[in-house]
């Protein structure tokens, strides 16, 4: 004769299903409606299958409440992603509109902390209304609790953000906080103030999207560093990125197995700079050739387009490339190029990923605007992370290096391990150009015939200073390459440098130019 059930266990039970309905089955269906999942859908699709464990489900702000969400509007908990351990959290839009309390917010806090403590990346689905206004100031201090976590996990474990409906106000600044924000297009955003306050206050009209919407952060302020087409796509995007990051700042990335063959050689190098240094060429075709076929994963693709960065593999040990594109302003750097590459590079090296530079740049982008905007103070950014980073550090000069643009751009100078260039590089203070504008004013003044002069002056000029022989026989290359060997190259150095250990003045920290 079977026992009767333990009538504690129908109790768990009837709690569990409640957890489960969130704000309720006519809220869940909204959700549905709007073509979003719910918080729980959401975690279930970005972790491994059955591996997500729940934490303080039952929790709520107010416990005397009768009427009070089980969960207090957030999912919190941990699982694995391709058999690693993360921890994540996900707002519940269907219970007070994701809104967050001082209680909802420890649970995230929780989970921040426990992310770090145990060497685990930590990911956020936001979806929510902002501050639970009836808490007052305890939401405020819930807030402050969470940015705190995010500030001291900086460089100890990657954090991930994916943005899949509102995120405004305070609220804003806990993403601005992580290493990277992914945002679904037409159906998130973010901004400080919403578009009623922007129009009582400047009277500019312009809607949510306009405002705040994922294309904007995505191309204009360089917030979001992905754009996902639909909330699936968005999850498998953090599922694409942790395959090349690892786990916290003291572990490697996670190798893969090989599978290029780390000699192959690309002909199609050797032809692909042209003759004419005014003529552009695609620098994404670089690095199509050098890495690891199909391993390139570019980040912040629409922002800063004259910069380039982001992950890719070589004989299958994870990387981070930066790069000049000569497709955009030539290559030049700006002003949100020097913020796009210093951030990338500073991530890096937290993270123990070696740094491939590809360096083509006439120099920083000229004009009052960029003067004016402080494009000296971004500038050094980009010396400043790259003194910094102890992580192997390669750098090839395909084309021009001229002026400061050469030395921020992983030169020797600042401590590149090794420094290669391909017969077309141009290294030298200025282009020839405007060095025999300079250095040879008085001929051309005086000549009968100054065109045909400067003409002779410039390739005289590109033949003795503009190429790299000239600073290979100073040391200041490595070496000069054939193009088409460039792969190759990159491994055997990366192979020989994966040891290394750098060692760097003892500091509480730098003051970095921001």
């Amino acid at each position: 004769m079977s026992q009767p059930e333990d009538p504690r266990l129908e109790a768990l039970r009837a709690h569990k299903a409640q957890v489960e309905l969130g704000g309720g089955q006519e809220r869940i269906d909204r959700q549905h409606a709007k073509s979003k999942m719910t918080a729980r859908e959401r975690l279930a699709r970005l972790l491994d299958d059955g591996t997500f464990r729940e934490l303080q489900p039952f929790a709520v702000a107010h416990p005397d409440d009768e009427e009070a969400v089980l969960g207090d509007g957030v999912v919190t908990g941990y699982g694995k992603i391709d058999g690693r351990t993360v921890f994540a959290y996900a707002q519940d839009f269907t219970a007070y509109g994701g809104s967050v309390s001082l209680a909802h917010a420890r649970k995230i806090v929780q989970v921040q902390e426990m992310a770090v403590q145990n060497g685990s990346p930590i990911i956020g689905l936001l979806d929510s209304g902002g501050a639970r206004i009836q808490e007052g100031v305890l939401s405020l201090q819930g807030y402050g609790e969470v940015f705190r976590q995010n500030a001291l996990a900086s460089g100890v474990v990657p954090q991930i953000s994916v943005i899949l409906g509102p995120c405004a106000g305070g609220a804003s600044y806990s993403p601005a906080l992580t290493d990277f924000v992914i945002m679904t297009d037409k159906s998130s955003m973010m901004f400080i103030t919403g578009p009623d306050v922007v129009k009582s206050v400047t009277g500019e009209e312009i809607d949510h999207e306009g405002l705040g919407g994922a294309r904007v952060h995505a191309s204009r302020s360089g917030v979001a560093h992905f754009v996902a087409v639909d909330e699936a796509t968005s999850l498998d995007l953090v599922r694409t990125l942790l395959s090349y990051l690892p786990s916290n700042n003291v572990a490697s990335p996670p190798a893969a197995p090989p599978s290029d063959d780390p000699r192959r050689a690309e002909p199609a190098l050797n032809a692909i700079v042209p003759e004419s240094p005014n003529v552009p060429y695609d620098m994404l075709e670089v690095i199509g050739h050098v890495m690891d076929r199909g391993s390139w994963f570019e980040v912040q693709s629409s922002w800063a387009q004259n910069a380039i960065v982001g992950f890719a593999r070589l004989d299958g040990m994870p990387v981070g490339v930066v790069a000049q594109q000569p497709l955009v302003l030539a290559g030049s750097i700006d002003i949100d190029a020097s913020d796009k590459i210093s951030r990338f590079v500073r991530f890096c090296d937290a993270f123990n990923l070696p740094l491939i530079t590809f360096a083509d740049s006439p120099g920083f982008l000229p004009g009052v605007n960029q003067e004016h905007g402080g494009i000296i103070r971004h500038g050094a950014k980009i010396i400043y992370a790259y003194v910094e980073a102890t992580v192997p550090k390669i750098s090839v000069v395909t084309r021009k290096g001229y002026g400061g643009a050469y030395i921020v751009m992983g030169s020797k100078s600042l401590g590149a391990d090794v420094h290669l260039a391909w017969p077309s590089a141009e290294i030298a203070v200025m282009g020839p150009e405007g060095a025999v504008a300079v250095l040879n004013r008085r001929e051309l003044s005086a000549a009968e015939d100054p065109e045909a002069l400067r003409a002779q002056l410039v390739a005289d000029y590109r033949a003795t200073y503009a190429n790299p022989y000239y600073s290979a026989k100073r040391g200041i290359l490595d070496n000069v390459i054939e193009p088409a060997q460039t792969r190759s190259e990159l491994i055997a150095a990366l192979r020989t440098l994966q040891e290394q250990i750098r060692h760097v003045p003892p500091k509480k920290h730098g003051i970095m130019p921001v």
